[in-house]
Order: structure tokens, then sequence, then C-alpha cells
């Protein structure tokens, strides 16, 4: 098939309102078949490559649960965690529905009798564990961008204060989630101490290891990014008097954001590592826990789960990365730069 057979379908801009029939007019003008067979086609017959392969190899690797699973065997267990997710659902939802009927039938027979809803504390299911990560995820890396950014500006502006504080950053820098995770559970268990806590400690526990290896990565790189600002530009802020805080906002974070970015992205993806690891030695709730569950349950169906959550995780943080990436573009001065 040659690039000239690809055609987009025939949408007449006058049968469409508005707004829309412009936009489709703009997309039909910068249709490009070439960059569709690069963008879309190519990953994607690479894609079904690695599938063939991987359908073929695993077949002949055999463990104690049996042969590694093919790709078939691992999206029929996909299905049956989608199944798993929707039946729990509706477990909760007829617990609730059983309580208010009891709660009305009480209320009828007694107009002054106190009722109570009980929360619902049926199993995780597969899907909630994906939504307890990203949670934490989250929280754990706008509290490290939060200090790393500012740190790396200050750091970035002056070589004094990159001087006294290098030295920590390359020392704490290379620790390890696992060095950092019984340092954080023993001082969470020791400070937060409450009858009714705002957060669960595990959650505490998994957030602040998130962030203490998320902040190396932006704090160098917004540092560099910093440092490296053309002097012209700086000058022209001492000729044009600015203060502090609007040389910073004017000119060094635009002019360092590409660096700054890199260094966000890189830090998110750490965090998303160390957040599956943490979850999975300390069973935190989230998705390291469902993989270290099913590797404990040991069935012959656990070693398709465990590779459901393996995709699950780098499709996850391949999202997480364009998210990033989209916010780049959006907040970045120059559009005509090319971002990967």
């Amino acid at each position: 098939m040659t690039t000239d057979a690809l055609k987009i379908p025939d949408l007449s801009p006058t049968k469409l309102p508005g707004k829309l029939a412009g936009y489709v007019k703009e997309l039909a003008d910068n249709f490009n078949p070439q960059e569709l067979l690069k963008s879309v086609m190519v990953p994607l017959i690479a894609f079904i490559v690695f599938l063939l392969i991987w359908g073929g190899a695993a077949s002949q690797v055999h463990t104690s649960l049996g042969t590694v699973p093919g790709p078939v065997k691992v999206w029929e267990q996909a299905m049956v965690l989608v199944d798993e997710h929707f039946e729990e659902r509706n477990k909760e939802q007829r617990f609730y529905d059983r309580q208010e009927k009891r709660n009305a039938q009480t209320l009828l027979e007694d107009p002054h009798a106190e009722v109570k809803i009980r929360p619902y504390t049926g199993k995780p299911t597969f899907f909630d564990q994906i939504w307890t990560s990203l949670i934490t995820v989250a929280t754990g890396f706008l509290i490290a961008s939060l200090i790393a950014i500012p740190a790396g500006i200050i750091c970035g502006l002056s070589p004094i204060l990159y001087s006294a504080f290098n030295p920590l950053i390359q020392i704490f820098k290379p620790v390890s989630p696992l060095a950092w995770l019984p340092i954080v559970t023993i001082i969470v268990s020791a400070v937060y101490v409450s009858q009714d806590p705002l957060f669960s400690k595990s959650y505490l526990t998994s957030a602040i290891t998130v962030t203490l290896c998320c902040l190396w990565p932006t704090i160098i790189n917004t540092t560099v990014g910093v440092s490296n600002i053309s002097k012209d530009l700086l000058n022209v802020s001492q000729v044009l008097r600015l203060g502090w805080w609007t040389k910073v906002y004017k000119i060094v974070i635009p002019s360092s954001i590409p660096m700054m970015f890199a260094g966000l992205r890189v830090s998110l993806g750490i965090g998303w590592m160390v957040l599956i690891a943490a979850e999975m030695l300390a069973q935190n709730p989230g998705l390291g826990k469902f993989v270290w569950d099913e590797f404990q349950n040991g069935s012959s169906n656990s070693l398709a789960r465990i590779m459901v959550a393996v995709f699950t995780i780098g499709f996850v943080g391949f999202a997480l990365d364009r998210i990033m990436l989209l916010v780049q573009k959006r907040v970045s001065w120059d559009k005509s730069a090319v971002l990967r």
C-alpha cells in the first residue's frame, strides 16, 4: 500500500458547525500520509512483531506454575480483572442499598432512632489499586517539585549556595528507595500519631518515600538550566532594574523550562518506579501490593495477572510522561522546539 492510497474522509465543512468545521478543514489541509505512517503504523507494526515473538517464546518456557502466559492468556486475565472490578462495585452498591432499606424501616418504626451508614470494607480491586498508586505518586511528585524547583533556581542563581548544597545533593541522590523506606516508616509511625488520622500511615510513608527520590533530578536539571541562561538576558534585567522576583518570573523560569521539565519528567518516572517497589516491600496499598499478593497466591493464573500489572505499570508510566510533555509544550515559550 502506497502513501497515496491513504485518504481522509470527505468531511465537507459546510456540513459541520462553526469552529468544528474550521478545525476539520485545518486537519485536512495539514494531513500528511507519511507522518501518519511514521507516527502510527511503524509503532503498531513493531508492537505486533513484539507480540508474535512473545507468544512464540512464552510457550517454550516452563515454570512451577506452568508455561509462561502469552498475549492471549494475559488479555483473558485482564478481562477477568475488569469483570472482578464491576462485580465488586455491584456488591458495594447492594451493601449500601441494604443499609438504606434497613435504616428506612428503622425510622418508620421509630422516627427518633439513630441510624448509621457503615462504610464498605470489601477487597480493593485492580482498578482501585491503580487509583491508589496514582494518587500517591502524584502527592509525592507534587511535594518534591514544590521543593526542588525553588531550590534549583536558588542554586542556579547563587554559586555560593550551589557549592553549599551540591555535596548534599550528590550524597543523597544515589540512595536507594529501599534504604529510605524503613527510615520514613519509623519516623511516620513515631510522629504521626492520631486517634482520627486524616491520612493513613501507609499513604504518607509511600508518598514521602517518593518525594525523597524525586527531588534530585529536578534540582540538578533546574540548577543547570538556570546557570546556563544567556548572560545577555541577565544583563537586560539589570538594565531594566528588574526586581529579584520579576527577574525570576520573567527571565529565569521561561529560559530554564526545557531543562526544568527534563528533570521533572525524569523525577516522575523515578517516582513511579520507586512507588511500586515501596508498595511491594512495605505491603502498602497500590499496584505493588497487587503484584506481591499475586506472587504469594501462586495460582495458575497468578503469573498472567502479574504480567497484566506489569503492562499496566508501563502504560501508566508512559501516559504520565506524555502528560508532562504536553504540559511542557503548553508552558514553553519556544513553540517551534522539537520535544520528545
